[in-house]
């Protein structure tokens, strides 16, 4: 049976919808192809034939709850689409928008919003928020009349500007008149408890304000592609699979400085699915090693009982399968100095910028080595993050792996403070974790971080280091495609020898007409130090060229130091190509951004 839309006279489809369609068609199993098929004939009869319109309120009416949700990591969508359950159960009419995804000058026909916002980093909004962001903060925002909000910030408290972007959000929405029915709440990196709390109470604070009325039809929710989400199978961070670990290969060379690993793990028969670009969320047991040296500096006995979740379980277990041990935070320190009572530890904790110096090169193992003391197991707990999953890159695509799930992997391990230091889920999965043994995933889509929708557009991938993974994913996905666009590779490491992942694929790839062009960034194989950004600039009027025919950037990696100088490379690539000013390449960047031709995953 043929899977190819016809091109007859009154399909409305032009050729490269048609493609699309083909492209999308091929990776379907028959049993995914009929319920599409269902669902779309579903579609046309209860829109009468007609779209709805992207970024409007979908059902007609004012007495509508609208979340909004600003997400990098996936992880307020995914509490946004908590709400939106939470909400259709207790019989609330409520419509899901990524502001990505959301018109601006939509905000003033809005009356009952829910915002669900990160903050990045030094205070930024998510990449999908950002024109909005903008938009409210421009002499273009509205008077907000009758708009009634509430507003639930994410963001980590490492970072000296913790829940930023929220803050902002839930300050200019009432500055421009709406009013607030909810004091906003910011939660830290381990906000499932939070968000638990919040959403029945953000959801009955709004079913006494919306007035009671007709609820608007039922919209399905959207996915990449514009694909409904699949309903019969779906994993989440607090479902997630339960598999098995298949492979697990050093792929750096025996004298490189790092250790990077090839992951691959079994999907099979699990109906588990994700596109280019997506996360791959690891959920890990720490270090029963690491947990035994901290109970023994705390003199604490192993089957002393502590509470989670007002469930008893032996603190031994606790700190490996629940608490955070790996990733230190300021207000651990500043917490612990007040319980052990001690004036050296509150010296350092009382200046923020020694307290970061401090935190950074350490676990929590160090503090309790450097300030020992004496605590009951339960107030120690108390002080302690819940242990959150780890986000990774995925590295392969489903055309070419099936039912695997590939990543790549850097092992965080160093030395400091005289001892040896070993990442959380890194060590787990790179070391600890044997082939054939559990582990629990899922995946964590990523809508920001997408191949663009017209396989003929030639595609800029800047990877260095573990930045690699899903640019691995990309190539894999248009070769499968047989994309008509152009490929571009920008790649570095320390070392060729000992350095260069996936080196015998790349060669492959270049080989087979898949891969157009590559360039090499290793930065200690000569005296003066080449980066990625070296290559950009020694590449200037070639990769104006390919961004003039409509070539779409991606960047991956680094958020500190290598996102940011690759964006200056490209700034100067702008300026010195387009012949714009500084500010004007600036925006340049900046429209493409809007655009979706210039898409970061960054870390």
């Amino acid at each position: 049976m043929s899977t190819q839309p016809t091109q007859g006279a009154g399909s409305g489809l032009n050729p490269q919808l048609i493609a699309q369609l083909n492209g999308l068609a091929a990776t379907l199993s028959p049993a995914q192809l009929a319920w599409a098929g269902g669902y779309l004939t579903g579609l046309s009869a209860q829109t009468g034939g007609q779209a709805l319109p992207a970024g409007a309120p979908a059902g007609g009416s004012d007495n509508v709850l609208t979340i909004l949700y600003g997400s990098q990591t996936g992880h307020c969508r995914a509490v946004a689409e908590e709400m939106r359950d939470a909400a259709q159960d207790a019989g609330v009419p409520v419509e899901l928008f990524s502001m990505g995804k959301f018109k601006e000058k939509n905000l003033k026909k809005l009356k009952y919003v829910a915002v669900i916002i990160s903050t990045q980093g030094e205070g930024d909004p998510p990449d999908d928020a950002r024109a909005l962001v903008e938009y409210l903060h421009s002499t273009k925002a509205p008077k907000l009349k009758d708009f009634k909000f509430c507003v639930l910030g994410l963001g980590d408290s490492s970072y000296e500007f913790f829940g930023k972007t929220a803050i902002d959000f839930d300050a200019r929405l009432e500055e421009l008149g709406g009013e607030r029915i909810l004091d906003r709440v910011d939660l830290d990196v381990d906000f499932d408890d939070g968000a638990e709390a919040w959403i029945p109470k953000a959801v009955e604070t709004m079913k006494a304000t919306i007035p009671a009325g007709a609820a608007p039809a039922a919209v399905p929710t959207f996915g990449a592609f514009g694909a409904p989400a699949a309903s019969t199978v779906h994993y989440s961070r607090k479902k997630p699979l339960k598999t098995r670990l298949l492979t697990c290969q050093k792929i750096t060379g025996r004298n490189s400085e790092k250790d990077i690993r090839h992951i691959e793990i079994d999907l099979e028969e699990s109906g588990l699915n994700y596109l280019p670009g997506d996360s791959l969320g690891v959920w890990f047991k720490n270090d029963e090693e690491l947990v035994t040296d901290l109970l023994t500096l705390l003199q604490l006995d192993p089957t002393a009982t502590v509470h989670v979740h007002d469930e008893p379980k032996p603190i031994k277990e606790a700190l490996t399968e629940t608490f955070e041990l790996t990733l230190l935070h300021p207000a651990f320190v500043t917490d612990y100095a007040e319980l052990i009572n001690n004036d050296e530890l509150r010296k350092i904790a009382a200046e923020t910028e020694p307290l970061r110096d401090y935190v950074d090169t350490r676990q929590i193992i160090d503090v309790v080595r450097e300030f020992p003391g004496t605590v009951e197991p339960e107030a120690f707990v108390g002080l302690l993050r819940k242990l959150t999953p780890r986000l990774y890159s995925i590295a392969s695509s489903q055309a070419e792996v099936e039912e695997e799930v590939h990543l790549t992997l850097g092992v965080v391990e160093y030395e400091a403070h005289g001892h040896y230091h070993l990442g959380g889920a890194s060590g787990f999965l790179g070391h600890r974790l044997k082939e054939g043994e559990d582990v629990l995933i899922y995946v964590e889509s990523n809508d920001n971080f997408r191949l663009p929708e017209d396989a003929t557009k030639p595609v800029i991938m800047i990877g260095p280091g573990t930045g690699i993974a899903p640019f691995r994913a990309f190539v894999q996905e248009r070769a499968a495609q047989e994309a008509a666009g152009d490929n571009w590779l920008f790649f570095g490491n320390p070392h060729f020898t000992e350095d260069f992942l996936y080196q015998t694929e790349w060669q492959d790839f270049l080989a087979d007409g898949v891969l157009n062009k590559i360039d090499l960034a290793f930065s200690r194989d000569q005296q003066e130090k080449v980066y990625v950004q070296h290559r950009i600039a020694e590449q200037a009027n070639e990769l104006w060229n390919w961004i003039q025919r409509g070539a779409h950037l991606y960047v991956c990696g680094d958020e500190s130091r290598m996102a940011r100088d690759v964006h200056q490379a490209l700034l100067d690539v702008v300026i010195e190509k387009g012949g714009y000013s500084s500010e004007e390449a600036e925006d340049y960047l900046v429209q493409l951004r809007k655009d979706g031709r210039y898409q970061k995953d960054v870390y």
